[in-house]
Formats: structure tokens, sequence, C-alpha cells
């Protein structure tokens, strides 16, 4: 079986990361996997030397037409099984119109909750035979906006939790964000973006600092916010107590140095960056909204809260960092759900499912 994958995201963000963990554990399968991808992004880097079919392409967005045709110049020299879109920014709609015009198979991932117009849901969803949602939220709003059960999957997103379940080096740690050493770090791991909601954060800080004096919050990203975000840091005088970090590929190396992970978003299809966290053992304080919940069982692995509600967010992790033993259990609590619900595995497993499913049982 030969499965080609369209992937348009320029850095390895959550659904790229998705795509990578996917190909990897493809190909260990015996499935062959060809890669178009944007030129110049972080999984062509990634990839150019461990693929043997990759195509870097120009990716300019629903307008760029043009897409179709080269996008179907490689269906036809390559011959796959099935068209396999990862995500928007044209190759959903476009990717999926080279493939229906080249008579291959062709699914979705749908990795966001964003509603869409029906106009829009009655006509894109035609061209997929399978949509793959990546948390049981994106499934039920689909379903409610009129899409086919019989075209939906919910196969999760997944995480290697050996990665993350390491112990902090305390040094190295307040040595890179310069840190004092008795400081209490929460972060923020996410596009610097406003449905991310880093300033209801900001507005619950000002409280929490009155209980917490040694409180820093790190803000691992980036993004179009951070001007906005910086001129809020500078109104509330928080100058000395918020870092901005910037975009991170040392992770793995981080999470297990916060004290809580904090994801005040106001809308999430599922959140990569809370299964790293879960599966590095660090309590979560996360919204109540989309497919948050999913990964943080409110009570068990963290607290969920109401979206834009700074001051149940204040409460919500004033309450956690009051109560190290509580912190403690929700910690190991997340890294077993991780291992028992969200391993790569079982999401590679999920995918190839659907691939049989479409294109007959060989592989």
């Amino acid at each position: 079986m030969k499965i080609l994958h369209i992937e348009a995201g320029r850095h390895l963000y959550g659904g790229a990361l998705q795509v990578a963990y996917l190909i990897e554990g493809l190909e260990r399968r015996g499935i062959e996997c060809v890669l178009v991808c944007c030129a110049g992004s972080a999984i062509a880097q990634s990839y150019r030397k461990r693929l043997a079919s990759l195509y870097e392409m120009a990716m300019g967005g629903d307008l760029d037409l043009a897409m179709i045709w080269r996008i179907g110049r490689i269906i036809k020299r390559e011959r796959p099984d099935l068209v396999h879109l990862h995500s928007r920014r044209g190759a959903e709609i476009l990717g999926g119109l080279a493939a229906r015009q080249a008579g291959v198979p062709v699914v979705l991932s749908r990795r966001v909750d964003n509603p869409e117009h029906s106009l829009v849901v009655r006509w894109k969803y035609r061209l997929y035979d399978k949509v793959i949602t990546i948390s049981e939220g994106i499934y039920r709003v689909l379903l409610e906006e009129g899409v086919a059960a019989d075209k939906l999957v919910c196969v999760r997103s997944a995480v290697s939790p050996d990665a993350y379940q390491q112990a902090c080096d305390h040094s190295w740690f307040r040595d890179t964000l310069g840190l004092e050493a008795r400081a209490k770090v929460l972060g923020v791991i996410a596009q610097l973006i406003p449905r991310k909601g880093h300033r209801f954060l900001l507005e619950a800080l000002p409280g929490l600092l009155e209980s917490f004096p040694t409180l820093k919050v790190v803000f691992f990203g980036q993004g179009a916010e951070e001007a906005r975000l910086r001129q809020q840091v500078d109104a509330l005088n928080l100058q000395d107590k918020v870092i901005f970090a910037g975009f991170r590929t040392d992770l793995p190396k981080i999470l297990p140095c916060l004290d809580l992970v904090v994801h005040p978003a106001l809308m999430e299809g599922l959140g990569i960056s809370l299964l790293q966290a879960a599966g590095a053992g660090v309590p979560i304080v996360a919204v109540d909204s989309g497919g948050m919940p999913e990964v943080v069982r409110d009570g068990h692995n963290g607290l969920l809260v109401p979206p834009g509600d700074s001051a149940a967010l204040r409460r919500a992790i004033h309450g956690l960092l009051s109560d190290r033993s509580m912190m403690t259990r929700m910690g190991q609590a997340g890294a077993a759900l991780v291992a028992r619900e969200f391993s790569i595995d079982r999401m590679v497993e999920g995918n190839l499912q659907v691939y049989r499913e479409l294109c007959g049982n060989h592989d």
C-alpha cells in the first residue's frame, strides 16, 4: 500500500508533528509513504534524507488554484492507493479536488473545532471518502454541522511519552530561562494568537502573585499576538514575571521542570501540548471546551475552567499551587492516561484501519 500525505504547515507544530509520527509508524509496518509539503518547511528538512519520495512545493492557500495541477502531477507520477490530507491552507480543498480528479480515494484529517458555514460543509465534505477527527469534540462539531456519521471516524492524536519522562535538570533550566532558584514556573505552550487565550492568564496573574510572589510565567511559542501581549504585560507591570521564550524544540527537557502547564485557549481541537505535558507528568489547568476535556480530566490530571474566565483560571491555578500532593498525584495520573489512551501505535493503527477500509486489506 502506498499513501500520499499532504501537509502544508511550515513549522513542526502539533499537526505536522502528528504527520511525522504517522509516517514513521506506517513505514515500520511496511507501508510506503510519499510526502508533499511546503517548500522550506520544518517537516521537509526532517524528511529529505529519510523518505524515498518527498516533494516540496509552493503552497499559497485556498486561492492558489495551480496547486490542483501541481498535486495532480505528483499523484499521476506516484500512483498512490490513497491521498491523506493533513492540513488547511489550500491543502484540504485543493488537494481534495486533485485527488478526486485523479480518481484516488482521499481522507482528510480534521484537527480544529472551529465551526464552518453550512454551505461550506455541504460542499466541502463531499470531496472526502473519510474524515478523521483527532478528538471526539471535533467529531461532535462535524456531526452537528451535518457531516454524515458514516463518513466520520475519531482517531486521537498521540505523543511518545518516553521522550518526556525524564528528570529535570534544574541548573540547566534556571540558566536557560534566567530564573531564580526558588521560582514557581507556569508554562503556556501555544502559538501567540488570540484564540489561545494568553491574555486571560495575564489578567489572572496579579492576583496569583499576592500568594505566590516567586511565580514566573513562561510563554513558549511565537505568533502575531506577541506585540499585543507584551503591551499587556507592560500595562500590568509584569515585566519581571513573564518570559517570552519563543518556539522551542527542547520541550522534552523543559516540561519536566515546569510546576504547572496552563492552557487558557478559547477553543482547541485536542491540544498536543496538553498531551506532552500530561506525558511528562505535569498537572494542567485548561479550558472546558473542544477536545481539551479528553486530555485533561477534571480533578484527575488537572482542572478545567470556563472559557475566557480569568477569575476561574486564577482560582484553579491557586488551588493547585497550594497543594503539592495533589499536583504530584495529578501529574502521575496524566502520565498514565497518555500511555494508556494516546500512544503513537494506537494512532497509527487507527489511521491504517481507515486506509484498509478504503483500499482493501492489502498492505
